[in-house]
């Protein structure tokens, strides 16, 4: 098939940048499986497997199409009412009611569900991105891995919850003191501040550490930094919200809402197995993976079938509440 792949955020990402590096991925692996792709991103975008053609986002994207194309995905929205072979991924949560095409594809099941649709495919990462993991690993510290300034990512209570079990943890995603979200400081000394960091600085963390932190306060559509810790062997400390249960297995470590209870799970991290967390990635989160999955939907969508009956009238899927934690 030749499909063309569209993002609105210039390819690769020069940082974290999640979901670009999702769709470089997935653009290499359908490469790989001797798929013709096209990458319609901003200029400057780079892509080795296939042709880059500049995004223009003041011209409607059914006229950038190139002749010959079997199927179009979008990660930058697509018209409810375009016909024909076509779909996009939803990565976030919306904030207010919208309509999807019928061929909207979210990343997990809790996340297609809370948009009111049920076709999903869960991200997957490239394990080629990374060092071999030291699953013999011991007595490293907690690594909290998101953006410290999203007061949903919960720092505060990653912190704390740190502190209680007595780990020392590094913070990859942000700063001690933060201005561009309001005056925010953290001054406990047992968290370190790394700021943003590229795929090897985040390796370097991860491979030694004991565990991730992922206390987040909101419905996680995904999780990217969990099976990223997960590839490394990692158990997972996190609350039970959004895809979470989805990817964390009671093996592969603790889901509670209670910051005691995450204490308590850590202080017993050595019953955690790495290698059956690793594996337990290799089995469903790789680049290989999530490929394949889209594949499948592809040819479904290739020979005229809807991934839902009709439009998808999504619900807003991001409230401004938190959601319960206690510390």
């Amino acid at each position: 098939m030749h499909i063309l792949l569209i993002s609105s955020a210039k390819l690769p990402a020069l940082q974290y940048g999640g979901t670009e590096r999702m769709i470089l991925w997935l653009a290499r692996g359908l490469a790989e499986r001797g798929h013709r792709v096209t990458l319609l991103a901003p200029a400057g975008s780079r892509f080795e497997h296939g042709d880059v053609l500049p995004l223009n986002p003041d011209r409607p994207l059914r006229e950038q199409v190139p002749a010959g194309v079997d199927v179009v995905h979008s990660h930058c929205g697509l018209d409810p009412d375009w016909d024909g072979p076509v779909c996009q991924t939803v990565h976030g949560n919306a904030k207010t009611p919208a309509r999807y095409h019928p061929n909207t594809i979210f990343v997990s099941a809790h996340h297609a569900a809370s948009h009111g649709a049920n076709a999903y495919v869960h991200n997957g990462v490239d394990p080629r991105a990374y060092p071999p993991p030291d699953l013999d690993a011991t007595g490293g510290p907690l690594v909290f891995l998101a953006k410290a300034a999203w007061k949903v990512k919960n720092i505060k209570g990653a912190v704390r919850v740190a502190r209680k079990a007595q780990r020392p943890l590094s913070v990859l995603g942000g700063h001690r003191v933060n201005f561009k979200m309001g005056f925010r400081l953290t001054l406990d000394p047992n968290a370190r501040f790394y700021g943003m960091v590229d795929d090897a600085e985040k390796a370097r963390h991860l491979k030694p550490a004991c565990g991730l932190l992922f206390p987040v306060r909101w419905h996680e559509p995904f999780g990217i930094a969990v099976i990223e810790a997960m590839y490394f062997g990692l158990p997972v400390f996190a609350t039970p919200y959004g895809a979470l249960p989805e990817l964390v297995p009671g093996f592969a470590g603790a889901l509670s809402a209670n910051g005691n209870e995450l204490v308590a799970a850590i202080k017993a991290i050595g019953d955690y197995d790495r290698r059956a967390i690793h594996r337990h990635f290799q089995e469903n989160f790789t680049a290989e993976r999530m490929t394949e999955r889209y594949l499948a939907l592809y040819e479904r969508i290739a020979n005229g079938a809807r991934l839902h009956d009709g439009v998808v009238e999504g619900r807003a899927a991001r409230g401004e509440t938190l959601l319960p934690w206690e510390d």
